[in-house]
């Protein structure tokens, strides 16, 4: 992955060894993770989980995206992902996560914005999902400012998760 993209207020690059302490440092805040499963209490299984995911092979177009301010542009502010979990091209999962100071603010709605047009403008996708847990109230509105849906007849074996879709013929 090597495209960065540029908002009004934002810079997005991919994610890479540089980022690991700032990611980290996020992952520390219970607020931040407080929906969101993984090792954030285990030191050493969550720097393996973050590496990880900054060492994978993304297809050409996926990945992890570290974000910016532009007024600040060495200043980690959160990231958002594209991935895909099988080989069907047409659909992927879009994600984010950013800093707390930064929550109502309309970054992740931004960064985000700015994911879904590559996936379906430069990636071809058709469809996009967003895996969220119900009580995330804040990620449930970045969703639906997207102009994503909530689909119920989704089969979620978890009863908190919500799952939001946009397909490329949606207004975005």
């Amino acid at each position: 992955m090597e495209t960065s993209f540029e908002t009004e207020r934002l810079l997005l690059r991919p994610r890479t060894f540089h980022d690991l302490e700032a990611c980290l440092a996020m992952d520390r805040d219970p607020e931040i993770v407080r929906f969101i499963p993984g090792p954030w209490n285990d030191p050493e299984k969550h720097r393996a989980f973050v590496n990880d995911r900054i060492t994978a092979d993304y297809r050409p177009g996926f990945g992890y995206w570290s974000v910016f301010e532009k007024s600040q542009p060495d200043t980690f502010v959160g990231w958002i992902l594209l991935l895909h979990e099988n080989d069907q091209w047409q659909d992927a999962e879009i994600g984010w996560r950013f800093l707390r100071r930064c929550w109502g603010e309309g970054y992740a709605t931004e960064a985000a914005r700015a994911i879904c047009e590559h996936a379906f403008q430069a990636v071809g996708i058709t469809s996009l999902y967003a895996d969220i847990d119900a009580r995330n109230v804040g990620s449930v509105r970045v969703a639906e400012k997207l102009g994503m849906t909530h689909e119920t007849s989704h089969p979620k074996t978890d009863p908190d998760s919500l799952f939001y879709r946009i397909n490329v013929s949606d207004n975005l």
